[in-house]
């Protein structure tokens, strides 16, 4: 395989089938391995790149202009510290651009190289992303070189060897190590994050890889948090005595998490506790119902993506991050299928008909993203305040 560099190149992406982008590194020096897909999103770089469902994922941004506001230590949404539970790679169009923004601690490509994150820029986004859309999510490489010395039939064999995200189990990574409360709420533009000081009712929140956002959105509604790591017993959760389970998002594939996730889901929700799933959390559950899931071509990656609530038949605009689906050919007798995705049709929300048990595919606490589904936590709460029984 011979591919000839263009003058100045110092970054590549190199595909499984030995597609070559050439353009400029950006961020850590090195090479990545992972996943291409898109994101649609025309901001939040920095909350996209620290979500953990990202992991083993490189990111495209389909928005040409990256790095206006710059980073800062508030708008982190994994709750651990480890950079690799968190999106692998970064593409742009143009070069990351030196941030004008009050919230700025600093630059987007110096927070790159803080994380070890390579990133390229300097490609035609639009062309890649349209490959994304025409032949699926390809296992890619990106490779930064100041000197712009590649070995491309190597970088290609690296991408080509790698079996990918089918079959992976990564929750187990992304997840906590030990259990821990939780306090923060939601930013406001007054006040910043405040704590939560009180709360109505108890939440044990399954950690997943969860996003710090759907903890404060929790906050916000009266919540007071309980985070278990992945693997926790059914039995240690129901001992804790909680109002209500949240089974949160996260990366990899539902299938092979669930493999340790099923039978405990199973056990709650047969203890009558009301449940919410998010993401991979609403995938967890869909399996523990009956049903299956499947890997996606492309993927839903994005903060503009349609979504049909049929319980209200209200169409909102949400955030999404999923490269894996509940089949909704598969929902078994029992299972009312809630929300589905108008660009495409598939499943979005699942529920128990006669149990307050439900999930979304989409991400209503955003970060980032529109808030039009931010009233599901309050659906959530609602339900808890009904299940409960009076002392």
């Amino acid at each position: 395989m011979s591919v000839e560099l263009l003058k100045g190149v110092t970054g590549v992406l190199v595909l499984a089938d030995g597609t070559v982008y050439q353009g400029f590194g950006a961020g850590a020096v090195g090479d990545t391995l992972g996943e291409v897909c898109f994101n649609t999103a025309m901001t939040g770089y920095q909350e996209i790149l620290t979500d953990p469902s990202y992991m083993d994922q490189i990111v495209t941004f389909t928005f040409p202009h990256v790095g206006n506001v710059g980073v800062n230590a508030e708008d982190v949404e994994q709750l651990g510290s480890d950079p690799k539970n968190a999106a692998k790679g970064a593409i742009f169009r143009d070069a990351p651009t030196p941030p004008a923004n009050w919230r700025s601690e600093l630059s987007f490509n110096e927070w790159l190289v803080s994380r070890g994150i390579v990133a390229l820029s300097g490609i035609d986004t639009r062309a890649l992303t349209r490959r994304i859309r025409e032949k699926g999510m390809p296992h890619g490489v990106i490779a930064h070189d100041p000197e712009g010395k590649f070995d491309i039939p190597a970088l290609q064999k690296k991408a080509a060897d790698w079996a990918g995200l089918v079959g992976l189990d990564l929750a187990k990574d992304a997840t906590v190590a030990e259990s821990a409360a939780y306090t923060t709420k939601q930013w406001t533009w007054a006040e910043g994050f405040k704590s939560n000081d009180g709360g109505d009712f108890n939440v044990v929140v399954i950690d997943y890889g969860v996003k710090q956002n759907i903890l404060r959105a929790l906050n916000d509604v009266g919540a007071r948090i309980k985070i278990v790591p992945a693997k926790t017993s059914a039995e240690d959760i129901l001992a804790l005595k909680p109002d209500g389970v949240l089974l949160s998002n996260g990366p990899g594939d539902p299938a092979a998490t669930g493999e340790y996730a099923v039978p405990e889901i199973k056990k709650i929700v047969a203890s009558g506790v009301p449940v919410f799933g998010i993401c991979l959390g609403h995938q967890l559950l869909a399996l523990a119902l009956g049903a299956k899931t499947l890997k996606m071509e492309q993927g839903h990656h994005g903060a503009n993506h349609p979504v049909k609530d049929i319980t209200t038949s209200k169409v909102e605009i949400v955030s999404m991050n999923h490269g894996f689906a509940v089949d909704r050919d598969s929902l078994p007798e029992g299972v009312v299928e809630t929300h589905v995705s108008l660009f495409d049709g598939t499943n979005c929300g699942i529920a128990l008909a006669n149990a307050p048990v439900f999930s979304v595919q989409h991400h209503p606490e955003a970060s980032p993203g529109p808030i039009d589904s931010l009233y599901l936590f309050e659906r959530f709460a609602d339900n808890i305040r009904k299940a409960r029984v009076p002392a």
